[in-house]
């Protein structure tokens, strides 16, 4: 009992660390961590009552267990686990939700411990613990699909790309023809409308479309990526190199769309991409109805419960496509895109821009600031020149015509021709 007196003491009136303490009285760090536990579960601080003497204080801190036939009441451990997705739920809290109903219940660390190995018997697809509404994690499959064109009969190869929400496993997927920057965007775009809402964080593989220079710390994404994510108002965390455990809940996800929809449409011929769809999301709507073995409820139920509440509301309009490119202005205050000509303002001539170009709009931008907006033109060889970009004395010149010049004075004072 003097040690733990002096653990009390140490670590409320002196505040040191759990590993200063176990230095200073040659015990465990561990075991400073048991006795300061039990001894905030006992409502016992520094000093300890003068009322508790030794043998008081052994009883507050390890009570006896109940006699073998005496069962108390356990929670509902798949409700634990549900709670403790959501934001800001921990164990501590539940645990005292749980003995403000059950008094006679189990103490925190039995709590913690009973909780933790009922969690550990969990399948590996449901054992890691994200906070609803935090996460969506997307790969593509390793698995291809065969499609048939109809009038050549030449195989085509179709990827299939894969979306997973962290908290409920809700799961999306679909099939389009590359791995390519438009491809990838189009699928987070429909990935998004099919879960009704966005996350916190989007967890891609570092796939060339999507991450530009990967990096242990600070991956540098596509600027297209970064363009759609900004739309979304989501933020990119690129899964670490060589990392599994990042994006552990995509590798199951395409383990599942692999065995319970890829296979089962293995003795299927498809024609068009469209029909290869058509049944991803048939055998997919089943497969997030299926009920789980070892927790109740489905994928489907869990995403109601507790993904959809969380989600962040979509914006107004999907994102459209758009790639970026740099330029620099040329002294004729016009930039280069596609072989056509746009005009920017006079003062930008020599500076380097960053150009977004959509299939019907192309913007520039200086410094995070858009200078410049045209409507894209397939004119190769062709200027698009606005007006107020043009310097002072070169509109007064573009203004000058033939006739304009005939009715002003004349310098040479011959008289206009017959």
């Amino acid at each position: 009992m003097r040690k733990i007196r002096d653990v009390l003491r140490l670590r409320f009136a002196a505040a040191l660390s759990g590993r200063a303490i176990a230095r200073s009285l040659h015990v465990s760090p561990s075991t400073v961590e048991d006795y300061v536990r039990r001894a905030e579960v006992a409502g016992l601080g520094w000093p300890v009552p003068e009322s508790v003497d030794d043998a008081a204080l052994e009883r507050r801190l390890f009570p006896t267990p109940p006699p073998s036939g005496t069962s108390r009441p356990l929670p509902a451990w798949s409700d634990v686990h549900r709670e403790l997705r959501r934001k800001g739920v921990t164990l501590a809290l539940l645990w005292q939700e749980y003995k403000a109903t059950h008094p006679e219940g189990l103490q925190y660390s039995r709590f913690c411990e009973q909780y933790r190995a009922w969690a550990g018997k969990l399948d590996v697809v449901m054992r890691q613990e994200h906070r609803a509404g935090e996460r969506m994690f997307v790969d593509y499959a390793g698995q291809t699909v065969p499609v048939v064109d109809p009038e050549t009969g030449e195989l085509r190869q179709a990827q299939v790309f894969v979306a997973v929400l962290g908290a409920s496993s809700y799961t999306f997927a679909e099939a389009t023809w590359t791995q390519t920057l438009p491809d990838w965007t189009a699928s987070h775009v429909r990935a998004f409308a099919f879960f009704e809402g966005c996350p916190e964080l989007v967890v891609p593989d570092n796939l060339r479309s999507a991450v530009h220079r990967a990096h242990r710390y600070e991956p540098d994404l596509n600027p297209t990526y970064h363009d759609l994510a900004r739309h979304y108002g989501v933020a990119v965390l690129p899964a670490r190199v060589r990392r599994p455990r990042d994006k552990a809940k995509t590798e199951v996800a395409v383990q599942v769309v692999e065995r319970w929809v890829l296979a089962a449409l293995r003795h299927r011929t498809f024609f068009s991409l469209a029909g290869l769809n058509a049944a991803i999301a048939e055998l997919l709507q089943r497969l997030n109805a299926r009920p789980f073995r070892k927790l109740p409820g489905s994928r489907r139920s869990q995403f109601e419960q507790l993904d959809r509440p969380a989600l962040r509301p979509l914006p107004d309009t999907p994102y459209v496509f758009a790639e970026w490119k740099t330029v620099r202005v040329h002294i004729d205050y016009h930039v280069e895109v596609d072989r056509h000509y746009y005009s920017v303002p006079h003062a930008l001539v020599r500076r380097q821009l960053d150009v977004r170009l959509t299939a019907r709009t192309v913007e520039c931008f200086h410094r995070g600031r858009r200078a410049a907006s045209h409507v894209r033109s397939s004119r190769r060889g062709r200027h698009t020149t606005v007006a107020e970009h043009m310097p002072e004395k070169h509109r007064r010149m573009g203004d000058w015509t033939p006739s304009a010049s005939s009715a002003g004075p004349r310098r040479s004072g011959r008289p206009p021709p017959p």
